[in-house]
């Protein structure tokens, strides 16, 4: 389905707050996510150290770097490391078991282009993540927060999507999707009042999906309530 245009410029610009990147609702481990955690961790885990990190020394080898943040089950994030040998990925989630769910895939698939953190993307970003060093930020579908006084719990806010922009290497590139069409029309407006930040999307500021994200079972089901989605593609400038 092709994204649906926008209705209407979004004009409202949320204030500035420090963003946490969730709220942490954790469900239950099963057993094989548990046993995953316990046993994969070694393998494709970072731990949460407080200071800068050579993700090249992580992976073994110098490849682009591409952080996806919230990664939920890591579907999207399993299809990408399959997809995209030459590049190094690296999930943030704070829910366990997703992350689990993500190791599991993760081991049966038996890819090496594949780390992840169980720790809040605000601090990894702050602490760990070099500044002009990642080459792909995504996010894709995060918590609509749909009710109106709960927008301020969103996660895209000039405060972090700065926190982003600095984070990016020239010519990077910072890609969004949602099927809340407020939400849409706020990242649009946050992430284009960010100086650094140039859309490549057209006329409406959105992009087709592309090739490097698949339709989520997530999405899929939201299509099939009649939502549209939205894919929006920023890029590093200056």
């Amino acid at each position: 389905m092709e994204p649906k245009p926008l209705k209407k410029p979004f004009t409202e610009v949320p204030g500035q707050r420090q963003v946490r990147s969730f709220v942490l609702r954790q469900g239950r481990l099963t057993q094989g996510q548990e046993r995953a955690l316990d046993e994969q961790w070694p393998r494709f885990g970072l731990d949460y150290t407080g200071t800068v990190r050579d993700f090249n020394a992580a992976f073994g080898r110098s490849a682009p770097l591409v952080l996806e943040i919230g990664f939920g089950n890591g579907e999207q994030l399993l299809f990408a490391a399959q997809n995209e040998p030459g590049k190094n990925l690296v999930g943030l989630e704070v829910h366990a078991p997703g992350v689990g769910r993500l190791l599991q895939g993760a081991a049966e698939l038996g890819v090496d282009n594949l780390k992840a953190y169980c720790h809040d993307a605000v601090e990894v970003l702050h602490h760990e993540v070099a500044d002009a060093s990642v080459d792909e930020v995504r996010i894709y579908f995060p918590d609509p927060w749909h009710k109106k006084r709960h927008h301020k719990r969103r996660l895209v806010q000039p405060e972090f999507v700065a926190l982003l922009a600095r984070k990016l290497k020239p010519s990077g590139l910072l890609h969004l999707a949602t099927d809340w069409e407020d939400y849409a029309r706020q990242m649009l407006e946050v992430c284009g009042a960010e100086p650094t930040l140039r859309n490549q999307g057209g006329a409406d500021g959105t992009i087709e999906r592309p090739q490097w994200r698949r339709q989520t079972h997530f999405e899929t089901r939201g299509l099939k309530l009649g939502h549209g989605v939205w894919d929006l593609l920023f890029e590093r400038i200056g």
